[in-house]
């Protein structure tokens, strides 16, 4: 049983910084694809930005040069560091676990609870 958990979402003010954590627990021989999304109200969960099990990150352009993810020291742990915030970032943040499929594995894709961050003008 794998289970993320979100951390860090608050209120902020424009032009600030917020600092989101994910951690996963529970054993599992599944890769460490982890990703982050986020949802504003009314609108589609969109993807923000992703790091595989092997390091290679990237970010959306929504939020390049904003947003930077990043891995504690282990796998199990990953962050969004989020400077320079912007009210169109406001939004539901979620960690998520991307699936794998093939290799000889059935991993299913696992979400977080997810963490609410509110910029504020």
């Amino acid at each position: 049983q794998v289970q993320l958990v979100e951390s860090g979402g608050g209120s902020v003010q424009a032009g600030g910084s917020l600092r989101l954590s994910c951690e996963v627990s529970g054993y599992t021989i599944c890769p460490y694809d982890m990703s982050w999304y986020r949802q504003a109200p009314g609108k589609e969960r969109e993807f923000v930005s992703s790091i595989t099990n092997n390091d290679a990150s990237r970010v959306a352009d929504s939020v390049k040069g904003r947003f930077d993810i990043s891995r504690g020291t282990s796998k199990n742990m990953v962050y969004l560091q989020m400077n320079s915030l912007k009210p169109e970032d406001t939004a539901m943040y979620y960690c998520k676990r991307e699936r794998t499929i093939g290799s000889g594995l059935r991993c299913p894709e696992v979400w977080g609870q997810g963490t609410r961050v509110t910029v504020s003008t």
